[in-house]
């Protein structure tokens, strides 16, 4: 069957293809997480570049430190990522019905990864803040389970939602460059003739989306980190707070660049993380159709 007249798989298969791919994806590049958060935590002049942090953990705090927080993000990761390409695949429909298109245009396809983005933001939040808590040098936290009782005890259920506006935008434009760019990356490519060459542009435009939506989406991680990672003093105004006015404060404190910190280790990851997302959708995406039959193929 061609591949314009295939049905649409069902969400449930875009649901798991995106879950099996975000777990693939965090077990092979977790320890860079970890590097990116210990750079942003960091105020004022940048100490060390990635392979200094990344040294200095493994030196002082031993290897195991690299995987310390794993547990929320594997947690969240197939659902995060199962919302992701499940969304997209939603506002993507939702989209092209609304303004008549049959085919997917440059700008939907940054309107629909915007949307999907936003979507996903919503889920991740209280997963972040005790990742973030655990990633910090500095600390205490027993567990996951410590950090969640801890927040409760202190800040209350809204606790777990500090950050929420940073994490919003952080996922909106991440996800808007990411979608945008393999739509464009993959009208440029050579269409494929085998399975393989088709795998390799998978990963190519991903690879390409990953990095553009890091370089968008940078200045928001920092901030994100800076508001779940300082400790709420009660009667004080935090100094992190809100997004845009965070990105001026460190701006005007510590200057432009520091708004791109950890952007190595992000990027190392992100990068070739977001071909390998696509390439496992992509591939899981087509055992579903050939396991599903006509008229899915």
């Amino acid at each position: 069957m061609a591949t314009d007249q295939r049905k649409p798989l069902p969400f449930v298969a875009n649901f798991a293809a995106g879950a099996i791919a975000g777990v693939s994806e965090i077990l092979t590049f977790y320890p860079l997480d970890v590097v990116k958060t210990r750079m942003q935590l960091e105020t004022g002049k940048a100490k060390h570049g990635m392979v200094g942090t990344l040294s200095s953990i493994v030196r002082e705090e031993g290897f195991g430190r690299l995987y310390r927080g794993l547990v929320p993000p594997l947690l969240l990761e197939a659902p995060k990522r199962a919302v992701k390409f499940a969304a997209n695949d939603f506002w993507g429909k939702t989209y092209m019905g609304l303004s008549g298109e049959s085919k997917m245009t440059q700008q939907l396809s940054i309107l629909t990864g915007c949307s999907a983005g936003a979507t996903e933001s919503f889920v991740v939040v209280p997963f972040e803040l005790v990742k973030i808590k655990l990633q910090d040098k500095t600390s205490t936290f027993a567990g996951p389970i410590d950090v969640v009782k801890q927040v409760l005890k202190k800040e209350g259920p809204l606790g777990l939602y500090a950050g929420m506006e940073a994490t919003f935008w952080r996922h909106f434009w991440w996800n808007g460059g990411y979608f945008g760019c393999i739509h464009q990356v993959r009208s440029m490519l050579t269409p494929a003739e085998t399975q393989q060459g088709q795998l390799l542009n998978n990963f190519i435009s991903g690879s390409v989306g990953g990095f553009v939506g890091t370089v968008v989406n940078t200045p928001f991680d920092v901030v994100k980190s800076r508001i779940q990672g300082t400790a709420k003093v009660p009667g004080v105004v935090p100094k992190y707070n809100w997004t845009y006015p965070a990105l001026m404060t460190i701006m005007r404190e510590e200057g432009p660049a520091a708004l791109y910190k950890g952007f190595l280790p992000k990027v190392l990851r992100l990068a070739p993380g977001g071909g390998i997302l696509l390439l496992v959708v992509e591939f899981t995406l087509g055992v579903f159709r050939k396991a599903l039959g006509p008229p899915y193929i």
